[in-house]
């Protein structure tokens, strides 16, 4: 039987797999190995809530595209959300936690109209599943929320984020993120995308970046480097966890050696 230290990974990676990675290959584990179970978190469930009703608004004709329109869609969104996830009614200690909630989502739907005029916008694609196999033969997957195409054949890429926008220090997760998907696009459609757009609902900030052949390229290569790294950590069997800000976030610090933890055996060990 094959040992654990040595069986090789499908070669697959999205964007969030690929960030769990840099920012903790524990924690990679845990989600992608392991599989350990997690709570959905109440910023995360808005975020979900907010792209629907962002994806069902590009649905309608555009003259209703207004934001009583977008606020209108929401409870609906969210009767659904909550019928196909239960367990997401735990998230909230009563009716009046709830309804802040909602209200939160609300004022980043609201904010979004600041940003976009969607009655001028035809999106050639929302909530668009992209695989694309390199020719090293990984596997890429993600998820675009939108991609415009002009009449003259621009390509734009745009990413909903419904937090603030990050300091400039601290933005190369996002970029990393929306470059992934660009190199996807690039390699599924033959063209370089014409803009990358980043739309934060939380502060109202739009970030873009106008990519070239050679940045794809070298984003390319870089999550490439990251497989590697990864196909390396799974031969060694060894996991480290890497301590950060971000640990305060994290459902696993119970197995986590950092805080005392003991990870689980590896799978089929």
């Amino acid at each position: 039987m094959t040992s654990p230290r040595t069986a090789p990974l499908v070669p697959s990676l999205s964007p969030s797999r690929a960030s769990d990675f840099l920012q903790c290959p524990l924690l990679y584990r845990f989600r992608v190995i392991d599989r350990l179970p997690e709570k959905p978190s109440a910023a995360a469930l808005r975020g979900t809530l907010v792209h629907a009703v962002l994806e069902r608004l590009y649905e309608l004709p555009a003259e209703s595209r207004t934001p009583r329109t977008a606020l209108s869609l929401l409870e609906p969104q969210w009767d659904r959300l909550r019928e196909r996830r239960p367990e997401t009614a735990e998230l909230f200690a009563d009716e009046k936690a709830l309804t802040a909630w909602l209200e939160e989502a609300r004022t980043l739907l609201s904010r979004y109209f600041e940003l976009e005029q969607p009655q001028r916008l035809e999106p050639r694609e929302r909530e668009m599943r992209l695989e694309v196999t390199l020719e090293s033969g990984l596997l890429l997957r993600g998820y675009v929320d939108r991609l415009d195409v002009a009449p003259t054949g621009q390509i734009r890429v745009v990413d909903y984020k419904t937090g603030k926008s990050p300091h400039p220090r601290y933005e190369d997760k996002a970029k990393f993120q929306i470059f992934f998907y660009a190199v996807m696009l690039w390699r599924e459609l033959g063209e370089v995308p014409t803009r990358l757009q980043l739309l934060y609902l939380g502060d109202g900030s739009v970030r873009w970046y106008e990519p070239t052949e050679a940045e794809l390229l070298a984003a390319e290569s870089e999550i490439l480097g990251i497989w590697r790294d990864i196909e390396a950590t799974a031969r060694s069997g060894e996991w480290p966890a890497k301590r950060s800000k971000l640990c305060g976030w994290c459902e696993h610090q119970a197995v986590c050696p950092e805080f005392g933890g003991t990870p689980p055996p590896l799978p089929g060990r």
